[in-house]
């Protein structure tokens, strides 16, 4: 049986432009998240903030979910073997599915919730710095765990894109420095990383729109409590607050974490998390645009130094050409 190992690195080597596309979508999605949450963080209370996002991102999974269920059933129709492949993928049950909750409650859930209430301590710079140390974790596991390794060009590259997204945060910070942010942006980055790397070794047994739609309707059922504070919260807060959370929900969610899983099920767990690390530039980028916040020639400087890692990290090694006698 071929391990996740190799088949993450023979599809990541011939990487295609859709998965490219998908990578793209990602980062600028999930670092709008960034602007979103600001945005709504001041009129929605985190549990609720946390409630109403994946609330409205199940709502939205559930028919990318039933539009890949159609697509699969296609393909399994055009083809015998397809076939076999894709009813063993399709069926989730026992310990599996307990293993998809799990994942759904973890980063869906507690994630949310602790991303949400760090922005209320930290600005958006020192918070992409905290939640980007998660593709380290990441890719410590993944070599542990799923026998991925270390590959030289993936340490030197997200070495290099951190030191981009420590001059972002030191570029953007407010300048205090505050204890409680700091744990809960470390432990949103712990989540991530321990999300991230199970998700990797479930995309063996279940497609990527089918899990994030039951992870995130899992942890919408588990953060019900929230209820009534979302309710009272969405009578008073302005439209703008209350369309900030439904963009959320449809597009950093749902939108994000379904491109998300499709590029991590075809690219290896370290490599695929790499990626975010331009999110912080992008972020500089969206407030520029959005909030009018200038960003200073230091921020500037990390963003490209981030994406400069990124490519290191991420794009495939050039074989040498063969020479022709």
């Amino acid at each position: 049986m071929t391990s996740t190992a190799s088949r993450s690195i023979s599809v990541s080597s011939g990487t295609t432009p859709r998965l490219w596309a998908a990578m793209a979508v990602t980062v600028v999605l999930w670092a709008s998240a960034f602007v979103g949450i600001r945005s709504a963080g001041a009129d929605y209370s985190p549990g609720a903030l946390t409630l109403g996002r994946i609330a409205v991102g199940a709502v939205a999974l559930m028919a990318i979910a039933a539009v890949a269920g159609r697509r699969r059933r296609v393909a399994a129709a055009a083809s015998t073997g397809g076939a076999d492949g894709a009813s063993a993928r399709g069926r989730l049950r026992g310990r599996i599915l307990a293993l998809v909750i799990v994942w759904g409650l973890a980063w869906f859930g507690v994630y949310n919730l602790v991303l949400n209430a760090a922005e209320r301590h930290l600005d958006a710079g020192t918070a992409a710095l905290l939640v980007n140390l998660a593709p380290m974790i990441v890719a410590v596991l993944a070599g542990l765990l799923l026998g991925e390794g270390f590959p030289r060009r993936l340490i030197i590259g997200m070495l290099v894109a951190f030191a981009g997204v420590a001059v972002i945060a030191a570029a953007t910070s407010t300048g205090t420095v505050d204890p409680a942010g700091v744990g809960l942006g470390l432990a949103a980055a712990v989540l991530y990383g321990g999300a991230a790397t199970l998700q990797k070794r479930l995309l063996q047994y279940v497609d990527a729109a089918t899990m994030t739609w039951i992870g995130c309707l899992a942890a919408a059922v588990a953060c019900l409590p929230f209820l009534p504070e979302l309710v009272r919260e969405l009578s008073a807060a302005p439209l703008s607050s209350t369309l900030a959370v439904v963009y959320l929900g449809v597009f950093p969610t749902a939108i994000a974490f379904t491109t998300w899983g499709y590029v991590l099920a075809r690219f290896s767990a370290g490599r695929t998390a790499a990626t975010t690390y331009a999110v912080p530039a992008v972020v500089v980028l969206l407030s520029w645009l959005l909030l009018r916040e200038v960003p200073p020639v230091a921020a500037l400087f990390g963003g490209a130094l981030a994406l400069a890692g990124v490519a290191v990290a991420t794009l495939p090694r050039r074989r040498p050409a063969a020479v022709v006698r």
